[in-house]
Formats: structure tokens, C-alpha cells, sequence
């Protein structure tokens, strides 16, 4: 790895960095449509985090308001040659004390089985044993109380 950076795509650019990471990881390797991976949540009003490798987009997540003080995070993606290297922590390291900023007190995340070691190494933990169907994958819906210091 060279020179990482954490962005928060506030441009159209940076965002593009996000779908590029999204296209790599859940369309091309998990054959997930674009139609399903692109949803109502992308676009105005949904935060993106970005981390690039001297400019190269390889890990992105994005969060959106679902209710007074409730923010949805989701679409955590990290290319498969950069996992395994605390990028995912770095992505959603940065999305939480963003979230924070704009004043959310709480996140949830539709988190797949098998990153729900990740997400509770994380302080999340499950809000019940509900298995969820997001496309291709079996998910556990997980809530995280944010650090307001």
C-alpha cells in the first residue's frame, strides 16, 4: 500500500470513487446487479467514505438518516487485494465520527453473517437473531450507540 487517504465524498468525483469500489466488489465479484446495488439511498442526503491508495479508490461504506437521531450504514465495501489490512475499521472509523458531527446518536447496519465478528469487535451488537435477505447474502440487522464526547 502507498499513501492512504480518507475522503468524505462531498463531490461528484469522490463519489465516483465509492461506486467504483462498489462496481469492483459486489457487482463484478459477487455478480450483484447495478440495479440492485445502486438504490434509492445513493445520491443527495447519503454520506460517502472513500479510502484511497495514492488516488486509487479501495474501500468505501455510505450512511443515510432512517429516523431522529438513526442513521443506516451500509454498502462497506473493501476491495478483495486490500482486505485483511483494518481498512474496513478505517472506512467505518471515519463514517461513525461523521455521523456524530451531523448529530446522529445511533447507527444501524444490515451486517452480513459473516462480518458479524467484525461489526461486534466494532461495539455493535445484534438488535435480534432475525436473519435478513439482502440479495445474495444473509445479514443480521446491528445497532452501535455513538461516542457524543
Amino acid at each position: 500500500m502507498g499513501n492512504l487517504e480518507v475522503v468524505r465524498a462531498e463531490e461528484e468525483w469522490q463519489r465516483a470513487g465509492a461506486y467504483s469500489v462498489r462496481i469492483q466488489g459486489m457487482n463484478r465479484q459477487h455478480h450483484i446487479s447495478l440495479r440492485e446495488e445502486f438504490d434509492e439511498h445513493d445520491g443527495d442526503g447519503t454520506g460517502y467514505i472513500v479510502l484511497l491508495d495514492d488516488g486509487y479508490p479501495v474501500a468505501t461504506c455510505r450512511f443515510y438518516p432512517i429516523g431522529k437521531g438513526c442513521a443506516a450504514m451500509g454498502r462497506v465495501v473493501v476491495l478483495p487485494e486490500y482486505r485483511g489490512k483494518h481498512l474496513g475499521t478505517m472506512v467505518i472509523s471515519e463514517a461513525e465520527k461523521w455521523m456524530g458531527e451531523c448529530g446522529f446518536q445511533e447507527v444501524l447496519i444490515d451486517a452480513r453473517d459473516v462480518a458479524v465478528g467484525f461489526y461486534e469487535a466494532h461495539g455493535y451488537e445484534s438488535v435480534d437473531d432475525t436473519a435478513i435477505k439482502s440479495g445474495p447474502f444473509d445479514c443480521v440487522r446491528m445497532r452501535k450507540k455513538l461516542d457524543m464526547r
